[in-house]
Order: structure tokens, then sequence, then C-alpha cells
């Protein structure tokens, strides 16, 4: 057990580390790091942590974060507002963003089916997927999750649940890789997916 001359010190690393990817020397270098700036950055990094976490919205529509109850994206009139791209998380909006490839809307799950991990599909937003579709105004759901076997029983839960609209459903191709999180795949690749989507049958 490492010993710390402080024990101030020794909290703020401790808190670090817990932080995914992050163990108890890359946090000591980072808390090191902070105590070399001057106080008033290091007060502007624990207020932006403090905003991030109080003030950061979730969006009505689509379950993406934002800084509005609408996030810009919905609120935008510029977005193909007849086409919904289904993803698990936020990083996944980036991602697909990033690729300028889609030009619709989203929404966000929030994670997908897992029964290994307890997560059932009344823990993710698939009904507020299928009120939206419900209201009409949707003419295709393209389903852009991970190419696992947890992402491929999503798409078929989710495309059995919206069978009844009539709407057309789509995944995206398998430029990706089976296995790989979606998150992590190039950019020319992922915009390769989503332009050559397939319908699900």
């Amino acid at each position: 057990m490492e010993q710390y001359p402080s024990a101030l010190l020794e909290k703020a690393v401790g808190e670090f580390s817990k932080l995914p990817g992050i163990g108890r020397k890359t946090a000591l270098r980072l808390v090191l790091y902070l105590l070399r700036q001057p106080v008033a950055s290091s007060e502007q990094f624990a207020s932006a942590i403090e905003h991030v976490r109080k003030d950061i919205k979730y969006c009505r529509v689509c379950h993406n974060i934002s800084d509005t109850d609408v996030c810009p994206i919905c609120s935008d009139p510029r977005r193909d507002r007849t086409t919904v791209c289904v993803v698990e998380n936020v990083q996944d909006v980036m991602a697909v963003e990033n690729t300028q490839a889609y030009h619709g809307l989203y929404h966000v799950l929030g994670g997908i089916i897992s029964p290994m991990d307890g997560i059932g599909p009344g823990d993710l937003q698939i009904d507020s997927l299928v009120d939206r579709v419900a209201k009409g105004g949707i003419n295709e759901v393209v389903l852009a999750l991970s190419s696992t076997m947890e992402g491929d029983t999503t798409n078929f839960y989710i495309s059995r649940r919206l069978k009844p609209y009539g709407v057309k459903v789509s995944v995206i191709s398998r430029g990706i890789s089976v296995g790989n999180e979606l998150e992590y795949t190039d950019e020319v690749t992922l915009g390769r997916s989503i332009v050559n989507r397939t319908p699900i049958e």
C-alpha cells in the first residue's frame, strides 16, 4: 500500500482512481498536476464537474444528454424528422454524428437487452421509442446497435415491437466487425454502415 504524505492527497487520489481506466498511479499523477496549477484553474475544473453533474439534462424526446429539455438535434428544423436512429448510449450519438452520413433524429436506449447482466426491455427506453413511432410521422427506424449477441437480441425485440405500426425497420450493415462496440468503430466504416443499412425482414 502506497504511503501518502497527506490524507487530503490520498482522498483525492482515491476519488480519481474510481474513474474508468484510471489506476492509482495515474490518479496520483493527475492530482499532483492539479496541485501545480493556479488555484483558479482547479476551481474551474471542480466547477465544471459540479455543473455537469447537477445541470445536464436528458432530452425528453430522444434521451440524449442536453443543456435544455429538448436537445439541439431534436429541435433542429433541418433534421429529417421521418427517420430515427436507435443507439445504445450517448457516445454512439456522437460517433454517428461524427460520420456526417446521417441527418435524421436519434433515440438513446440507455443500454441493450442483456439477461446475464439483469437488463431487460423494461430497463431501457424502448416503450418511449414505440410511443414516438405510434404518434406517426416516422417512416424508418434505423437500429445502430453493437454487433454482439445482446445487440442482435435488442434489434429483434425492437423490430417485433414496431411491426404493428408498419414502419420500415433497418439495421446498419455489417461493415462493423462482429462483437465491436459502435463508439470504437472508425468514422468511415460507421458512415458506410449507416448509408448501406438493410431492412429487417
